[in-house]
């Protein structure tokens, strides 16, 4: 056990701190929802972000005949990703195989990616005016998101697991509609939110607008947790954070309680400010590896779930060093109510088909009770 873990709380107890969640009137069964409510589960529910993906030959094989805009607007195919890895390891939920800037086609932007280059906005957002030129239709109305809600309902009809919904948070959303793609430094994102402040207010709630609706469909077609996605917080202070960026989030989290699910926060490089990342809200929040989870718990409180929190590239390593770092995370969760085993972001392509096999399995058996 490290010596900075937090003091066990009995598995088959509530968390000492609050009330578990109020997930409805039927009490979940599945170990992810029950985790996600903080209640008693048989064992640590593990799921994996990017479980879908480029480090699965299966997925390769079909991505050499389609591109990610196809894969995306093709039910079928977006189904047959996320039920991949659902058939090959005995995973807890399944996340539907999307990509986070679609809602943006439907805003007026032109999208695509480029091989070796990643996504690419053909006509950024530079200006008030190109804020103001932005429209906030109907997910229902965008032909590129019925995939994605078509998808849910595919993979429902195909397995009992749950099915995580998800899209991305409204300054990722503008990091990418601002640099034209991905960026280091956020120069043009920042710059606009410095400079316009009122413009960038302006963009944010219609990105607040898009990404719950979008969300809230997903859970109309059968999602049954949603996870907002902020990958790139960790490129904000923490003063920017507070001042620009939280208020559209909880205006975000507020309307996506109609959805009745449990709502998943999840950042990257935010330690520093991880207890402004929970209050901006969800019922879970995701923990990236650059901190140990017992501490980011303790600072969030115990009376919130979590998520997380391996580094992806352990899963690169052998079993005499992956297996300490998988035990180092569970023995931080000391066996708390609340707790879902994942990477501290998405899995990497190259990692070895068999290393996430034995790291599913073996969180299943390390933590049985």
């Amino acid at each position: 056990m490290p010596t900075d873990a937090a003091p066990p709380i009995h598995p088959m107890q509530p968390s000492a701190v609050g009330a578990p969640l109020d997930l409805g009137q039927a009490e979940p069964t599945s170990r992810l929802l029950r985790a996600c409510g903080r209640l008693a589960v048989d064992a640590t529910p593990i799921w994996l972000m990017r479980q879908a993906g480029r480090y699965m030959p299966e997925y390769r094989a079909l991505r050499e005949q389609h591109s990610m805009l196809e894969v995306v607007q093709a039910p079928e195919l977006a189904a047959e990703i996320t039920l991949q890895p659902l058939r090959a390891f005995d995973l807890d939920a399944g996340i539907i195989f999307a990509d986070l800037l679609p809602p943006l086609v439907g805003m007026g932007l032109s999208l695509d990616y480029e091989k070796g280059h990643g996504p690419v906005i053909h006509n950024p957002v530079r200006t008030p005016a190109d804020v103001d030129r932005l429209g906030v239709p109907p997910a229902d109305e965008q032909p590129l998101l019925a995939g994605t809600l078509e998808a849910i309902r595919l993979v429902k009809a195909e397995v009992d697991v749950p099915i995580i919904g998800f899209a991305g948070a409204p300054w990722t959303l503008a990091s990418y509609a601002v640099e034209g793609g991905g960026s280091k430094n956020h120069e043009r994102t920042k710059g606009l939110m410095y400079h316009e402040p009122a413009a960038f207010k302006r963009l944010m709630e219609k990105l607040v607008t898009v990404s719950s609706d979008f969300l809230l469909a997903q859970a109309r077609a059968g999602a049954d947790a949603l996870q907002v996605f902020d990958s790139w917080a960790g490129a904000l202070s923490p003063a920017d954070y507070v001042r620009f960026v939280a208020p559209h989030l909880r205006a975000l989290f507020g309307r996506l309680k109609a959805a009745g699910v449990p709502l998943i926060h999840f950042s990257t490089g935010t330690a520093g400010f991880v207890e402004e990342v929970a209050e901006a809200g969800g019922d879970v929040v995701g923990l990236d590896w650059r901190q140990p989870l017992d501490r980011a718990w303790r600072r969030i409180g115990f009376d919130r779930a979590v998520m997380g929190n391996l580094d992806p590239v352990a899963l690169h390593a052998p079993w005499r060093e992956l297996k300490p770092a998988v035990d180092d995370v569970l023995d931080r969760a000391a066996g708390r109510p609340g707790h879902v085993f994942n990477l501290g972001h998405g899995i990497l392509p190259g990692t070895p088909v068999d290393h996430v096999r034995r790291v599913v399995d073996y969180v299943h058996e390390r933590t049985a009770r």
